[in-house]
């Protein structure tokens, strides 16, 4: 559900803002809007300062975690400047090491020579040229070019000959070869000043481990330009009144903590407020508040976008439909028994909310692939049937696919229920005839010709393709859907529109309930490429061979075969219900999203411990 708001309208002095933003601050309950606003030059370095600060914390966490990292090197101060003036002389190192191992790999294949050596023979007018050539090219060519030049082969490495030409100086050389530039240093010295290079960069050791250990004057350094970006962005987006005297904004808190904020602006000296409900015309942020189970979804749904308020949050509807997708989309217990010990493993080590929130959605999504592989009777690509034919297993590969089209009709008539009951709360029932309209046509059509298609058992009697009750729905649903789509306004103008809108309403339900075939689509070739890398890893082991000869050929293909499958179904699994949701469920439900997430202003805590273990 969507958490209530209440709107606050604040007029004080402008010389009061930094101090009463200080109050709220510490408050931690008011978010202030600041929407529109669009950051000056001096913003920008603002910005600037954070996101690389941001940077270098992440940098000194890592390097904190790494081999390099010495615990014993103690704290520093001026961290940032300390992190950011040895990483650049690292850079400057790297950058050097590179050119440097980029020489030992060109010269290397040239064996061990003095680069002084040369140009003192070319001061003495004797020059040496480098060419590398493939040996077939060096092989037609060599004959001719010795009666034309002075050369000397050096090596031959790889298909490709190196020799060397000696020429007088200003000599044109012209072979069907690639001549090499001499370098400043021949292989060896290269190879040598790497590793010195490397040495160097080592001892930045000391003062990187000092920096990261000190982090937590980062952190506080973030968080007071956070804060600083925050006055800014109120600062500029305030209304200002009186030349500049007064300053006007506008503010939001839960309706559940309203109390606290009063008190608050009761205590404050020279504070005008005006207290209000949100008017839909209101930019009002939003906030979810949902029990556990639907708390574990909200991130998927976070992915698309918030609720606007004032309308529906939609996460404790689309959840068990999700779950029961990606089990749909997996469709195999033994896949689901790995992610399901994977997701526990996650739960049991996660500390962080976000971390924990995500281990628990694992562990569901898992638990429904568990359970309908079972309900079909798959097992890592094999049929439970052959172990167990009394048990009677969902064939999937032959009944799904109208069953795939059922569950999707079943989501869309449930999201046009959700849509009605929004509607009727928003703006009143008679707002919501025609699409109360709409899903009698569609719920009527899926009793008397859908459920006979699934099942012949399934037909009601009074309720079929030809009986009256089923005319007597259909003509009430398209009275409803042509004449009562805009109340209020001419009939005809009503039925013109509502052919329109009938038009666009069942290409649009068709392609949504076809899209659901994506469901019978994956889970079909998942369990295929299953049963294909099994029937594969059966059929290399030789004829007669034991069980040890079985498992060393079987093991390594089905290994390698069934965590590719498993990687790219689960990624499979976890995008289309999400896409199901978001385009199909969403768009029946009447769903409309908000950008603006409930954000109060507070004091934010670092906390670094310096204790930590290297992981």
């Amino acid at each position: 559900m969507i958490s209530k708001m209440t709107k606050y309208d604040f007029v004080l002095y402008a010389g009061q803002s930094e101090d009463f933003i200080e109050h709220l601050r510490e408050l931690g309950l008011v978010d202030i809007t600041t929407t529109g606003w669009e950051p000056q030059e001096n913003d920008r370095q603002l910005i600037s300062d954070i996101e690389s600060r941001l940077k270098a914390k992440e940098a000194l966490e890592a390097f904190r975690s790494s081999e390099n990292f010495i615990e014993s090197a103690g704290t520093t101060t001026n961290v940032f400047e300390k992190y950011t003036s040895a990483s650049q002389k690292i850079a400057e190192l790297r950058s050097e090491i590179a050119r440097m191992t980029k020489i030992v790999g060109e010269w290397s294949a040239w064996g061990d020579f003095e680069v002084e050596t040369i140009k003192s023979l070319a001061s003495q007018g004797i020059t040496l040229r480098f060419f590398t050539t493939q040996k077939s090219t060096f092989d037609a060519n060599a004959e001719a070019w010795n009666e034309q030049f002075n050369l000397s082969v050096i090596n031959e490495q790889g298909g490709m000959v190196y020799f060397v030409v000696v020429a007088e100086p200003n000599t044109e050389v012209v072979l069907d070869a690639m001549e090499a530039k001499l370098p400043q240093c021949d292989a060896r010295k290269a190879a040598a000043e790497v590793e010195g290079l490397e040495k160097s960069i080592s001892e930045f050791d000391t003062t990187l481990s000092q920096c990261a250990m000190s982090v937590a004057e980062i952190e506080a350094e973030i968080i007071a330009l956070k804060e600083r970006l925050q006055g800014v962005k109120i600062e500029a987006t305030a209304t200002h009144e009186a030349d500049g005297l007064l300053l006007v904004m506008e503010g939001w808190a839960e309706k559940e903590t309203c109390d606290k904020v009063d008190a608050l602006l009761e205590e404050y000296p020279n504070v005008v407020y005006i207290k209000s409900d949100p008017t839909p015309e209101d930019d009002t942020p939003v906030k979810l508040k949902n029990n556990w189970f639907s708390r574990i979804f909200e991130m998927v749904g976070n992915m698309y976008a918030l609720p606007k308020y004032g309308t529906m949050d939609l996460t404790p509807f689309f959840a068990p439909f999700y779950m029961l997708f990606f089990g749909i989309c997996l469709n195999d217990a033994g896949y689901g028994l790995i992610l399901l010990l994977l997701g526990l493993g996650l739960l049991a080590k996660s500390k962080e909310p976000m971390m924990k929130r995500a281990a628990w959605f694992a562990t569901m999504c898992s638990a429904a692939t568990v359970a309908v592989g079972l309900f079909c009777g798959s097992f890592f690509g094999m049929s439970l049937k052959e172990f167990f034919p009394e048990i009677p297993f969902f064939d999937f590969q032959n009944k799904f696919f109208s069953w795939a089209l059922a569950i999707g009709l079943l989501q869309i008539l449930f999201g046009m229920v959700l849509k009605i009951v929004l509607i009727t709360k928003t703006v009143g029932f008679k707002y919501a005839l025609s699409s109360v309209g709409w899903f009698l046509v569609v719920a009527g059509a899926c009793l008397s010709v859908g459920l006979p298609m699934l099942n012949e058992a399934w037909v009601i009697p009074f309720f079929t393709a030809s009986s009256p009750a089923f005319f007597g729905v259909l003509g009430l649903g398209a009275v409803l859907m042509l004449f009562f789509n805009s109340p209020g306004k001419n009939p005809f103008v009503n039925l013109g529109s509502g052919l329109w809108d009938t038009y666009n309403n069942i290409t649009g339900i068709l392609s949504d309930v076809l899209s659901y075939i994506r469901l019978f689509a994956i889970g079909l070739s998942g369990g295929v490429l299953a049963l294909v890398f099994n029937s594969l890893a059966a059929g290399f082991v030789p004829e007669g061979a034991n069980i040890v000869v079985r498992i060393l050929v079987m093991l390594p293909i089905l290994l390698i075969g069934h965590g590719i499958n498993l990687f790219m179904s689960t990624i499979s699994s976890f995008v289309h219900p999400m896409r199901l949701t978001f385009v199909e469920f969403y768009k029946n439900a009447g769903f409309e999203m908000s950008m603006r997430a409930f954000e109060p202003l507070k004091k934010e805590q670092y906390q670094t411990n310096n204790n930590n273990n290297k992981n």
